[in-house]
């Protein structure tokens, strides 16, 4: 048997680009060794302007089971530093809270709605290529050939090591993170304020991290009684592998980071409950995402600190980008170079995020020098300025894809939200097609034999005339229609 794409792993990267391939009519074929969905606690949120794709995908009030389209969060952290964004005008933080279970469940549910075939309980071990395809063992001595290879199989991706691909990076050896499930017997939970009041502690923020001399700790609610807590700190005595993580072990964590003794609790009912202890913070970027016809997206493509949960949002996006480019190149409708593209703009992508992401770890070790840093850094965020800046930062909205097309603001940028009429732009967007805006009322025909969606609209400050913008949200070209969008269209859709 031959497929098209062959996607190992069924995270919601995976899951992703198996949807953004059969919306484009390219039918994948999805590998996992999980036999059945993982419902260890993970991620709890989405975060950045991909909540704004999925709402283009008709994702984002599904997932939610809400009837309002997202709105931009008027607070944030970074670096354990409050981020108010309630004044930024054009604020491109957008959140989505959601356990990643829960997550992984919803986005099976589409990509099976959509014809995208999921094997469970099945490995990929080892392949080889050559110049028509790729020939897959998995276990149990079972061949599969496919024209393409994508691996959104994790950190330790074994599409990555298989073809030879280094992942370049740096390991803080000297940061222990420690997280669990507890409930705190002696504690007042105050979920309508957001806040948690504890003997010895006084009145803390919840959703938040915070920063103390010996290290950091975080509260984020599960429940009304249940709290995810997590403590870091920097040159502790790692355990090691070998030896199981305890309740006990988080509780003497947090007394060394707080000054205090706090009473721990295991929460009641089933779980799963998290209980965890990570040794060490990679930061690593695949030196290639792409190896003849193998690709790698998601953390198999890079990883970095959790802190500012700003994954989700690169891979997800990393599947969007490559999803439609992908599905043309295996259509044969694809310009030349289409494919070469993915790599060029998301290592960009997952440049910045690396980049902030250390130094928000940074901002938050302990000692007196980062206390005066933190001082100084805060002084910044006084600025409005700055925190706009901070905010496009973590959503990944800094992010300038390189284009060909004449110079305009929003050219290499995710499209802003605009607010049109009659249709709204996220309804326009549903099917994942390329499509041009008319905002003018220039009379734009299709002549692109069927290639992009044409749709004039009216919108109360238009940007540009016309729009061009990619099935990932992305403006190809924007301004005044002449020859130049011509080459524009030819340059991305063929």
């Amino acid at each position: 048997m031959t497929a098209d794409v062959v996607i190992a792993g069924a995270g919601p990267n995976g899951l992703m680009l198996a949807s953004e391939l059969a919306l484009a009519g390219v039918r994948p074929i999805v590998l996992e060794r999980l036999p059945e969905r993982s419902q260890a606690p993970k991620a709890n949120g989405i975060i950045g302007q991909v909540v704004r794709l999925l709402d283009q995908r008709g994702l984002y009030r599904r997932f939610l089971g809400v009837t309002e389209p997202p709105r931009p969060i008027p607070m944030f952290l970074f670096g354990a530093l409050p981020l108010d964004l309630a004044e930024i005008e054009g604020n491109t933080m957008y959140g989505m809270g959601i356990k990643q279970a829960r997550l992984e469940e919803l986005f099976e549910d589409r990509a099976r709605e959509l014809g995208v075939e999921i094997r469970r309980g099945r490995e990929l071990t080892s392949f080889t290529q050559d110049e028509a395809g790729v020939t897959l063992e998995l276990d149990g001595g079972e061949q599969l050939r496919t024209r393409y290879l994508v691996g959104c199989d994790g950190a330790h991706s074994t599409v990555r090591k298989q073809a030879g691909i280094g992942f370049p990076g740096v390991n803080a050896f000297s940061v222990i993170s420690r997280a669990a499930h507890v409930v705190l017997p002696e504690a007042t939970i105050r979920m309508d304020r957001a806040e948690l009041e504890l003997p010895g502690l006084g009145t803390t923020a919840l959703y938040a991290w915070h920063r103390t001399e010996r290290g950091a700790y975080g509260l984020l609610p599960v429940s009304p009684e249940v709290l995810t807590i997590s403590c870091m700190e920097w040159d502790g005595d790692d355990p090691g592998e070998d030896v199981e993580m305890t309740l006990g072990e988080l509780r003497e964590s947090l007394s060394r980071v707080l000054g205090v003794d706090i009473a721990l609790a295991t929460p009641p009912g089933p779980g799963p409950h998290l209980l965890r202890r990570l040794s060490g913070r990679n930061t690593r970027m695949a030196d290639r995402f792409r190896a003849g016809r193998m690709l790698l997206a998601g953390d198999a493509a890079h990883v970095h600190s959790a802190v500012g949960a700003p994954g989700l949002n690169l891979g997800l996006q990393d599947a969007a980008n490559l999803g439609w480019k992908l599905a043309a190149t295996v259509l044969g409708t694809a310009p030349p170079g289409l494919l070469d593209s993915y790599e060029r703009e998301r290592r960009l992508a997952a440049e910045r995020v690396t980049m902030h992401s250390k130094a928000q770890l940074a901002l938050m070790s302990p000692g007196p020098e980062v206390t005066a840093l933190r001082e100084v850094f805060g002084e910044l965020l006084k600025d409005k300025s700055a925190r706009g800046r901070i905010s496009a930062l973590m959503s990944g909205a800094d992010v300038t894809y390189p284009m060909a097309a004449p110079a305009h603001p929003l050219t290499g940028h995710f499209v802003p939200d605009l607010e049109l009429e009659p249709v709204p732009l996220a309804t326009l967007m549903r099917e994942g097609r390329p499509l041009l805006l008319d905002l003018a009322g220039s009379g734009l025909k299709d002549v692109w034999d069927g290639r992009i969606d044409v749709v004039t609209a009216t919108c109360a400050a238009p940007p540009a005339d016309a729009l061009l913008i990619r099935p990932d949200g992305y403006v190809a070209w924007a301004g005044t229609p002449d020859d130049s969008l011509d080459e524009a269209v030819r340059t991305w859709f063929g």
